[in-house]
């Protein structure tokens, strides 16, 4: 986009629902600041605004995703209980991500604020490492840490449930699995 092109806020926001609709990877809000040419804090706005309206837009540690509706087949989705030490979470995920399981969130039940949830949205070792760098680079705990006793629940999407009952499997050896 050139400098002294300006959208309106209607026109930029169809523009990123565009955008985020055609990308095959998570777009961070300053690499669409920079193609808008505004801050990433109006992205941030832009994008609040936009989930108002419903379009299926996730904030990931990666960046932003358009949740495209899959047409090959329906996606098997399922929550996992949990329950492990800090040092495990690498273990964890790579466990789900080695079996062809994408991790979608996580969620705790906190003592005072009651269910907190975030996006993880992790499919392979690469993702789990990057998301693993942000959490330690930006010295932030995991949600896991906030509830009272550990326990967390993971939403799962898998092509085909024996994929999750393997991986499920896995995780009860490792002792992270709460039945």
């Amino acid at each position: 986009m050139n400098q002294n092109d300006k959208m309106t806020g209607d026109e930029r926001r169809q523009f990123l629902l565009e955008t985020l609709q055609k990308s095959k990877k998570p777009l961070t809000g300053k690499e669409l600041g920079e193609l808008t040419n505004v801050s990433r804090q109006v992205i941030v706005g832009d994008m609040t605004l936009l989930k108002a309206k419903n379009e299926p837009i996730v904030a990931t540690s990666q960046g932003y995703i358009y949740m495209q509706e899959s047409h090959e087949g329906q996606k098997i989705e399922q929550v996992l209980v949990c329950r492990h030490a800090p040092e495990q979470t690498q273990e964890e995920l790579y466990i789900l991500v080695d079996h062809g399981i994408t991790v979608k969130d996580v969620k705790v039940e906190h003592p005072v604020y009651g269910d907190l949830s975030a996006s993880i949205m992790v499919s392979n070792r690469r993702d789990v490492k990057e998301f693993l760098q942000r959490i330690e680079e930006s010295n932030a705990s995991y949600l896991s840490n906030l509830s009272e006793d550990g326990i967390h629940l993971h939403t799962v999407i898998a092509d085909r449930k024996e994929q999750i009952a393997d991986a499920m499997a896995e995780l009860k050896k490792a002792g992270i699995l709460v039945e």
